[in-house]
């Protein structure tokens, strides 16, 4: 089943970012190699898909796990979180319908 893992950064995230960015992708990419990821990006702090020193205001991954147990287990490992970028993670159940 599909799952979306929303997250919500903390203020001035984008130096915990850069830093984090690197661990934070190469796990995106195994679920990519995989084929469990449906899509996965950063949300722009301003109007903008370059926000520059702005920076983001969160993420949005959508994937396939096994279980929401399994997303979430996914979701609390990510380098973001343990790097203290993202001030809250939401995982919920998705329904691809387009």
């Amino acid at each position: 089943m599909l799952y979306a893992v929303i997250s919500q950064d903390v203020e001035n995230s984008l130096t915990g970012r850069q830093a984090a960015r690197p661990a934070h992708l190469e796990r995106l990419q195994t679920l990519r190699n995989e084929g469990r990821l449906v899509l996965a990006g950063p949300h722009p702090a301003i109007d903008s898909n370059d926000p520059g020193d702005a920076g983001f205001s969160g993420s949005l991954v959508v994937a396939e796990f096994d279980s929401l147990a399994s997303a979430q287990n996914w979701a609390d490992a990510d380098p973001y979180l343990e790097a203290g970028v993202y001030k809250s993670v939401t995982v919920k159940p998705f329904k691809q319908v387009f």
